[in-house]
């Protein structure tokens, strides 16, 4: 849920409002991302960008937009977010968004011993990283 926070505020500081009928939720599987992705065409066909919860659904979505035609990026973009491996394995490679890794694990580990010594640990953002590659 995380995720669809971040992407909801970032359209608010964008001025663009956000349609619930729009958003369609996934289990992270590929299945889900292209029973989505067929979801979303019949709602609005001439949709021209897709942000996906992940690198692996995403490839879902971009199965589902090859059937149906839709030439990535000239017709519609698509983004996805971890930066997986799943992210170079599809054509066109998927933009995405990096999670740094290591500092994840780090202030989990923190936390985790925060708990165990009875602290309240603080709530910790990280930044991540756009990467730019051919479906966007």
């Amino acid at each position: 849920m995380e995720r669809l926070a971040g992407y909801k505020e970032v359209l608010a500081e964008a001025g663009i409002g956000v349609d619930g009928s729009l958003i369609v939720s996934g289990d992270y599987s590929r299945a889900s991302g292209e029973a989505g992705a067929e979801r979303l065409l019949a709602q609005a066909p001439d949709m021209d960008a897709v942000f996906v919860a992940s690198d692996l659904m995403a490839q879902g979505v971009l199965a589902a937009l090859h059937r149906a035609g839709k030439r990535v990026p000239d017709d519609i973009a698509v983004g996805g977010f971890d930066d997986s491996p799943a992210a170079t394995a599809v054509t066109p490679e998927l933009t995405t968004i990096r999670q740094p890794w290591d500092r994840i694990s780090n202030e989990m580990v923190r936390v985790l011993l925060a708990q165990i010594g009875g602290e309240e640990p603080a709530a910790v953002i990280l930044p991540t990283e756009l990467v730019r590659r051919d479906s966007a």
